[in-house]
């Protein structure tokens, strides 16, 4: 009997999983399956297999994260966000502005579950290691994180 884990989720992470999802399956698979067929056309006509395998690695990784959405989506625990925002202390679903030591320039994160990562637009999740440094912690906190280039130090500066 394996143990069901919870997966935290923002509304917003959990409509965009699901709009992958359904992209998955109703446009990305179909035409990756089209794709196939064509190829096994053209290489029963004595055309080259390498389109083929490379489109079946395409369809291996469609249906590959599909599986991994399906299990996100069925263990799914929506984030209360209302709370989030309104909590003097950080948690998830929380957005932080931090500055680090030795910067004039304030960063603004959002803590997020493991399945919205997005560090391009400042999603971080709680399991790193910024997320996990940040949880807890309020406005006036420096916080320190263990990052490749050395121990960083952020200061809470806003939390909503």
């Amino acid at each position: 009997m394996s143990i069901r884990r919870t997966i935290p989720v923002t509304r917003e992470g959990l409509e965009r999983l699901r709009a992958e999802l359904n992209d998955l399956k109703t446009r990305q698979r179909p035409a990756a399956a089209r794709r196939i067929q064509q190829s096994r056309e053209d290489s029963a006509g004595g055309q080259a297999e390498g389109e083929g395998l490379e489109t079946q690695a395409e369809q291996s990784f469609i249906e590959g994260r599909i599986r991994e959405l399906e299990t996100v989506l069925a263990n799914a625990e929506l984030i209360d966000e209302a709370e989030a925002h309104s909590s003097d202390t950080v948690r998830i679903g929380s957005t932080v502005t931090v500055r680090p030591s030795r910067r004039r320039k304030d960063f603004t994160y959002r803590i997020v579950g493991p399945a919205e990562v997005d560090t391009s637009s400042g999603r971080v999740s709680d399991a790193s290691p910024i997320g996990k440094a940040l949880l807890g912690a309020r406005v006036g906190d420096t916080v320190e994180v263990q990052a490749p280039a050395g121990l960083l130090k952020l200061k809470v500066k806003a939390i909503g």
